[in-house]
């Protein structure tokens, strides 16, 4: 059995058994990196010798015994929107590609204090805008279970190097569904803390009302394990919550016995996959054959969410990337004729098409005369679309669907078509509105590639979300299935 096969628990109790090293872990993911990184393409920046020399400090540690952190010796991927001191954080844009961070993001450093090890920094779509990782300005990354498909996006790398096996975990951002997409197309376990629960401090921004991070993992246990070391109050943080951290792990019973499901009827109307729908309602009746319960509930602003998503988040980016002007840091553009030329050359060479796209449909959002009708207008959108979760969830635990309207597709097929690219996100959308959480887990294939049912929960309940994934996940075996690279 590969050790990526592993649960996280079971390469720790090997660790403490002395029957793995931390180098022997950083070997197998540097040498399966070597194996099928060519292909994936899932890093845009590798850390070997930082790596190495860490798991060499960590294997001295090892050997003299005492108390070891929570992810003691776990190698993993960081998304390259996560500041990392020293180490290359380029956005997947040509704009931060020499930017190297002189501080952590607040998880980095909860990971540092946990003890993993970090292997290097996952692709994404460029400033995570983007649903299929093909807005890249490196280049995309590629499905593991079919190369000539997309990953999902932004966090399309993070998703693809743990199903490749070339991490034991990655960190993602979720913005509008850029954890979970992802996680549902290459078959992995895809997490969307609540808004709050895990400190943003060194997320670069896109939407700060509505990024997160989270993780991606193999397994429901592997994502209550690192969920239990990101989470937590940061006051370096505004946005950050101050609400007590439950133990994820304790959580998962396997019991879901009287557990009530709302199922929305939205989310399996026209555009959803039959092949999709028919997986996600074949999971219901493996949670219903353990005593859950479930019937048809209506979130009736749902069609209204993703005109609403694309204006809230479009307006926040402009404002957030107004800081990438060529003067501060980032690449700038060579002999301007002025301060002004200046930033409409760095701008216009920095920035790729998709997130120009954003920039322009932002700023006219907010402009004088459009703010009202458009700005504060999809404000109150979010304001309808997030009590459609409260009624809902005045009657039920959870909310299960589908993650994803379909499986993956075909690399370039929607690349010109943004409207049709923004529907992917249909299902996952609403949730980020809500700030709730939600985690996609695989429950099926259709066509060879994996089907993802989203589980959403209340608000900072993601031990209960954990607990319906987890207890679906010990009766089928879905998340075993690893492609064939």
């Amino acid at each position: 059995m590969s050790l990526f096969d592993l649960r996280l628990q079971e390469i720790h109790d090997k660790l403490s058994r002395k029957e793995l090293s931390v180098s022997d872990l950083v070997d197998q993911a540097y040498k399966r990196i070597g194996e099928t990184e060519e292909r994936v393409k899932a890093y845009l920046t590798l850390d070997e010798e930082g790596a190495r020399a860490q798991a060499k400090a960590l294997d001295e540690q090892l050997a003299k015994g005492g108390e070891r952190g929570l992810l003691f010796g776990l190698p993993a991927g960081l998304k390259d929107n996560i500041v990392t001191e020293g180490l290359r954080t380029t956005c997947a844009s040509q704009f931060l590609s020499n930017y190297d961070p002189v501080y952590d993001a607040t998880v980095v450093k909860k990971l540092k204090a946990a003890q993993s090890v970090t292997i290097g920094k996952l692709n994404m779509d460029e400033f995570a805008m983007g649903g299929s990782n093909e807005n890249s300005s490196f280049y995309p990354t590629r499905n593991p279970w079919n190369l000539d498909y997309v990953p999902g996006g932004s966090s399309g790398g993070s998703a693809a190097a743990v199903a490749a096996g070339e991490a034991y975990f990655a960190l993602g951002s979720d913005t509008g569904g850029s954890i979970r997409q992802p996680a549902s197309y290459c078959g992995v376990v895809g997490l969307k803390p609540t808004y709050g629960r895990v400190s943003r401090f060194g997320l670069v921004a896109f939407a700060s009302s509505l990024d997160q991070i989270g993780p991606i993992t193999k397994n429901v246990e592997d994502s209550a394990y690192v969920l239990q070391a990101i989470a937590g109050y940061d006051a370096m943080d505004s946005t950050s919550a101050n609400v007590d951290v439950p133990d994820y792990m304790a959580a998962l019973t396997g019991d879901v016995k009287g557990l009530r499901i709302g199922v929305p009827k939205e989310y399996f109307g026209d555009g959803i996959d039959p092949k999709v729908k028919d997986s996600v309602l074949t999971a219901l009746k493996v949670l219903e054959s353990f005593g859950a319960t479930w019937e048809e509930v209506s979130l009736p602003h749902t069609d209204y969410a993703i005109a609403a998503y694309y204006l809230l988040a479009s307006s926040e980016a402009s404002s957030n990337l107004a800081r990438f002007d060529g003067v501060r840091y980032g690449v700038r553009a060579d002999d301007p004729d002025n301060l002004i030329d200046l930033y409409h050359k760095s701008r216009s060479q920095g920035f790729g098409p998709e997130v120009k796209r954003r920039i322009m449909l932002g700023t006219y959002a907010l402009s004088s005369g459009y703010y009202d009708a458009y700005y504060v207008k999809a404000q109150k959108v979010r304001t309808l679309v997030k009590q459609d979760f409260d009624k809902v969830f005045a009657d039920f635990d959870v909310i299960i669907g589908p993650t994803a309207p379909t499986t993956a597709f075909p690399i370039g097929s929607q690349v010109n078509d943004p409207l049709a690219m923004y529907m992917n996100d249909i299902i996952t959308i609403p949730v980020s509105l809500s700030g709730v959480p939600a985690i996609s887990v695989p429950c099926g294939f259709a066509d060879g590639l994996p089907v993802g049912m989203q589980i959403i929960g209340k608000a900072f309940d993601e031990a209960t979300v954990l607990r319906v994934a987890h207890a679906f996940e010990q009766h089928t075996d879905h998340h075993k299935a690893r492609p064939r690279l």
